[in-house]
């Protein structure tokens, strides 16, 4: 009977929601998704095809952004290199995904020479056209393209998403967030089962 009583409490005890995340510096919007962050089908730069659930099992941070951005996009590219390598051991619990919202100009080469120079880690992801919208419409990223000066660039969402282990955690931190508030809620996520 005993035995029984302890089984009947541990099968309600994992049946209930896991515990409220704590307050974070980044936005939650985990409430969005019923059962975790959508999923999405890329490539990364040596052609393989990556899903974002590919990473569950490690805290996710997901920048959408493009090669030939003059400074946002590496400024943050640069701030997740350093929490990286400030998470030590941790940091193999985790992983940057770079996703390009400019798949005309930036080809799967460029991806391998642009997102590793940050962090040798770091995984750059591009589809064609509609593959790229889908992506990003799943996360209520949006982009557009505006001719400048004989080119063009990109104008885009701004924020990294920090996605939990089990994909159902979401929080939107601002890009240019500092290392150390980002580091704080990738160590909560990190703690979370």
């Amino acid at each position: 009977m005993r035995n029984l009583l302890l089984a009947s409490l541990l099968a309600l005890t994992a049946c209930t929601p896991s515990e409220p995340l704590p307050p974070t510096h980044a936005i939650d919007l985990s409430w969005r998704y019923e059962e975790a962050a959508p999923d999405f089908a890329l490539a990364d730069s040596a052609g393989q095809p990556r899903k974002l659930s590919d990473f569950r099992g490690k805290v996710v941070a997901l920048y959408f952004g493009y090669t030939h951005c003059p400074d946002i996009c590496p400024t943050t590219l640069a701030t997740l290199a350093r929490v990286t390598r400030k998470l030590g051991a941790e940091a193999n619990q985790f992983q940057v995904l770079f996703v390009t919202v400019d798949p005309e100009r930036d080809t799967s080469q460029l991806l391998a020479q642009f997102v590793p120079f940050f962090h040798p880690d770091f995984i750059g992801l591009r589809g064609d056209a509609q593959a790229t919208e889908r992506a990003a419409s799943a996360l209520a990223v949006s982009y557009e393209k505006h001719e400048e000066g004989g080119s063009y660039v990109m104008d885009h969402t701004d924020g990294v998403f920090l996605i939990g282990k089990d994909g159902k955690t979401v929080l939107l931190a601002r890009s240019d967030e500092s290392e150390e508030r980002l580091t704080d809620d990738i160590k909560l996520l990190l703690a979370r089962r």
